[in-house]
């Protein structure tokens, strides 16, 4: 294990982002539950081929992510395997590699604009200046998302490259706030304008929650960060739908994962 990789791995399991993580098993378990009951809340744009159960869920997430394979273990605190962490950032890392050499254009989303943005933006500032366009299609068109207080209608908004939705409202375009969501229709959004557009279309999608698996149930090679309550992306990454999932925290403090874009840079060959 090189230096990087070891100082990596030692600050993954301090923040919390991998090791014992603050997502409780009652959670994981639930959005297991939902899962296997197809239940789009907990799908968040992908369409399973397979028929998955829960026991295949939690052999699934055990694999991915190095949660508990005990059905029995019902109760605490998950686990992430910070070496299944490492490995999935270095396949993250290899995606990065290839469209930065090909000056691909890419779109970049999230639905934890508190937490990922800064991720994201480092790498969006990282390929832009390799070359690749960062796509920005559909910026300020509406979208409506069914959330637990009803029907939402949000804005569609970029910062620093980075898609995210925000509440409607005068003086708001470009600040770094958003609101937190799971839905696959802000990609679905951007990916029918980019189209529409006549193009580019996106070679790569980088994000998480819907903007994976609702670019991937599309066709378009998707990659992210997920986490132990998201199954959506790992079952998306065993059918073939999903390229790189990254088992992580993915609700700690947003300058934790600092040192996971320069991994991920460094990796890449795209460090600035």
């Amino acid at each position: 294990m090189s230096t990087s990789t070891r100082a990596l791995r030692d600050h993954l399991l301090a923040a919390r982002l991998a090791g014992v993580v603050a997502t409780s098993r009652e959670e994981s378990l639930r959005s297991y539950r939902l899962f296997a009951a197809r239940d789009p809340r907990v799908l968040i744009g992908i369409d399973p081929e397979w028929g998955w159960g829960v026991r295949d869920l939690v052999g699934l997430m055990a694999d991915k992510c190095g949660v508990s394979a005990d059905l029995r273990d019902t109760s605490g605190q998950d686990a992430i395997d910070p070496e299944l962490t490492l490995a999935a950032l270095d396949a993250f890392a290899e995606r990065l590699a290839v469209v930065a050499q090909r000056g691909a254009p890419v779109l970049l989303g999230t639905g934890h604009p508190h937490r990922l943005l800064g991720f994201y933006g480092g790498l969006a500032d990282a390929l832009s200046a390799a070359g690749c366009d960062v796509l920005t299609p559909a910026q300020g068109r509406c979208v409506d998302i069914t959330t637990r207080f009803g029907l939402r209608t949000y804005n569609l908004d970029y910062v620093r490259g980075v898609a995210l939705v925000r509440e409607r409202g005068p003086g708001r375009p470009g600040c770094a706030t958003g609101v937190h969501t799971h839905s696959p229709l802000p990609v679905r959004l951007a990916l029918a304008a980019a189209a529409e557009a006549g193009g580019p279309l996106p070679e790569l999608v980088i994000g998480d929650h819907g903007w994976v698996c609702g670019a991937g149930q599309l066709g378009f090679e998707a990659i992210g960060l997920a986490d132990t309550d998201d199954p959506a992306l790992f079952v998306g990454e065993a059918e073939g739908s999903v390229s790189v999932a990254v088992p992580v925290d993915d609700a700690v403090r947003s300058d934790y994962y600092r040192p996971l874009t320069r991994y991920v840079l460094n990796r890449a060959c795209l460090s600035q």
